[in-house]
């Protein structure tokens, strides 16, 4: 029969130019189907080299290896991940099982990167550690057995995935007598049941254990003595495992379910890995908060001018010095204005300064002439009373609504309605008061007095002009249109345009677009601070991988390929940001809540928009910041990484 294991000529060379040494040299070797061999050798001698090779853990620098007829030197990584998976069971000198594992999760391992069910390796896991006299340890991890249990355990996850060859590198070195004594008995009790053994000692009382002895010397094999030949052992079906959708479904769920782990198992690197990232986060998503509640109060007191509206003034445009002298606009333009299709309401208004008396106080205050409409068109309510109508307009009436300063100043919050107020010596009657504190239209100090403009013009000021014109648009109308409509009627009524506008829409606009600019600006500067967090979990996942070198080799020993190790370390660090996002986004809620607490002004206003981005910008950097450490972790040399201590 086909030996399971042929090398020729092998030779394994270390280091470069003068530093170059052999460890193995013309190595020839036949291992066949259910033998018990002992290779045996002082130390440096080249045995351990030897069995790395022929666990595909490690490649020869000449020569050629048949293992099972397929030759290994032209296989890739993944070809030789798949090997080791699916014929080969590790069993080492210190065990190198994963602390953070219990017993069962240690033995499963083989198996979750095969592929096999959950059900199906948790019952093969309890079935073998039982037959190991381990039954009452399945939740144990490594800190809590003794060493002999540990390599039984170790010899378990071994024979997970069938482990047709065990090698055992001095599976007995770190063990008592005792535990020795029951190691050696199971793997001959393995061997009677047809798995080849291969064993690799320095103790030739363990040797004899087997049927036959290799002794390498200098890296040459210098003795080969077949005590006795072994029973015949059927080939093996040594396929890898079925890679379909399942498989790799089920490969994600256990990677996502591993670093879970390893993030729980070390609670304190995780916590200041997110550190960065929730201060990050917290930062982005409260500044676009504080943003948004900013821009939202501009607008409410833009919207305090009249929604839809514009107002148009004398002169050139705002600051003018000429236009109370070269007043233009008339009556007749604001009724022409009020017949537009596109125009719903038109109020002239006219402004006049002077003294307000009542009783012995006299105040200077404002007299504001306009239309019945004004009060809609500009969204001033009453607090108490109410405004004028189309008839007092018509009839001159000698009717006031006052603001509530005038009802503060003059009236020290008694009723104002049905009292007579002197205003440049001509009575008026107040009938209402307006709410206008929060109008961004009104002065915040001045005595402002509501009144017909037919009266202010006919009784009061003696103006035939007027100050400006309120129209409100109408609802379907485009207020750019509206503007451009406005100027072309008025330019030809006047022949010239002695006139300027102020959209309270276009303002409006304007001043989202500069909200905006402003809101992205300081968004940027925050995610500056996200940019160094993502650098924070590249720098802590580049230590974690240092760490856990050792992780990483006992896990390409037992199976994992370069894929395996790039998962589970990415979804470590996309974990995480993750994580680290949705604290961030809870903290800034907190310092929102605490702010619209303290601040009456304006309130921090979050977006669901914003929210969500800050989590995908945070899981992004996960992916960004963690691929390069995942890379390296996936790239790691599995001999190299297994002597990390």
């Amino acid at each position: 029969m086909e030996p399971i294991i042929k090398i020729s000529s092998l030779n394994r060379f270390f280091g470069e130019g003068n530093s170059r040494v052999q460890v193995l040299k013309d190595i020839n070797l036949e291992i066949d189907r259910g033998d018990f061999v002992a290779i045996i050798g002082a130390s440096g001698s080249g045995k351990s080299t030897l069995m790395n090779i022929i666990g595909c853990l490690d490649k020869a620098s000449a020569g050629d290896y048949l293992l099972d007829g397929n030759r290994v030197s032209a296989m890739n990584d993944d070809q030789l991940a798949d090997l080791r998976l699916s014929m080969f069971g590790f069993i080492f000198q210190r065990y190198n099982l994963l602390s953070s594992l219990n017993a069962t999760d240690n033995v499963v391992l083989p198996s979750v990167y095969a592929g096999m069910g959950n059900q199906q390796r948790q019952q093969r896991a309890a079935d073998l550690l039982n037959d190991l006299e381990l039954g009452e340890r399945l939740e144990n991890r490594p800190s809590e057995l003794s060493g002999g249990q540990q390599q039984r355990v170790s010899i378990a996850r071994a024979l997970m995935n069938g482990g047709s060859i065990i090698l055992a590198d001095e599976p007995t070195g770190a063990l008592d007598s005792k535990s020795g004594v029951m190691v050696m008995e199971i793997l001959s009790e393995l061997n009677r049941k047809g798995h080849t053994v291969i064993l690799v000692t320095h103790d030739k009382s363990i040797a004899e254990h087997a049927n036959r002895i290799i002794e390498i010397s200098d890296g040459q094999i210098v003795n080969d003595t077949v005590q006795r030949r072994p029973g015949v052992v059927e080939k093996e079906n040594h396929s890898g495992p079925k890679r379909n959708f399942a498989f790799y479904r089920e490969q994600l769920t256990e990677a996502f379910t591993m670093s879970v782990k390893a993030i729980i198992a070390h609670k304190l690197r995780s916590m200041l890995t997110m550190l960065g990232i929730i201060i990050g986060i917290t930062s982005v998503v409260s500044v676009v908060a504080l943003g948004t509640g900013s821009q939202q109060k501009i607008l409410n007191n833009i919207s305090s001018l009249g929604t839809n509206t514009m107002d148009i003034f004398n002169g050139s445009g705002f600051g003018d010095t000429r236009a109370d002298k070269t007043k233009s606009l008339t009556i007749a333009d604001s009724q022409a204005l009020g017949q537009q299709s596109y125009i719903e309401s038109s109020t002239p208004n006219s402004n006049v300064a002077g003294t307000l008396i009542f009783g012995s106080k006299s105040l200077t205050a404002t007299v504001k002439g306009v239309g019945e409409q004004y009060f809609v068109t500009k969204g001033i309510a009453t607090q108490t009373g109410f405004t004028f109508s189309e008839q007092d307009v018509a009839n001159n009436a000698s009717v006031a609504v006052i603001d509530e300063n005038t009802l503060d100043s003059v009236f020290n919050g008694e009723s104002p309605l049905g009292r007579i107020i002197i205003f440049n010596k001509r009575p008026l009657r107040v009938i209402g008061v307006a709410v206008t504190k929060n109008n961004m239209a009104m002065n915040t100090s001045d005595l402002n007095i509501f009144v017909p403009y037919t009266t202010v013009m006919n009784k009061i000021s003696g103006e035939k002009n007027i100050d400006s014109i309120t129209v409100r648009m109408s609802a379907d109308v485009d207020s750019a249109v509206a503007e451009k409509s406005v100027t072309e009627l008025l330019t030809s009524r006047h022949g010239k345009k002695d006139f300027y506008i102020m959209n309270s829409d276009t303002l409006k606009r304007t001043i989202e677009t500069t909200t905006n600019t402003l809101k992205l600006l300081i968004s940027l500067i925050a995610l500056i601070s996200l940019a160094v967090g993502g650098i924070g979990v590249m720098n802590i996942m580049l230590v974690s991988v240092t760490e856990r070198t050792r992780e990483i080799g006992i896990r390409m020993a037992i199976g994992a390929r370069q894929s395996n190790i790039l998962q589970q370390f990415l979804i470590e660090a996309i974990l995480i940001c993750m994580i680290g996002g949705i604290v961030g986004v809870l903290l800034s809620f907190t310092i929102g809540m605490a702010f619209n607490q303290l601040m009456k002004d304006f309130s921090m206003v979050f977006s669901s928009f914003s929210i969500i981005s800050a989590v995908l910008c945070s899981t992004l950097i996960g992916v960004i910041f963690g691929y390069m450490p995942a890379k390296n972790a996936s790239r790691l040399n599995p001999i190299e990484a297994l002597s990390r201590d």
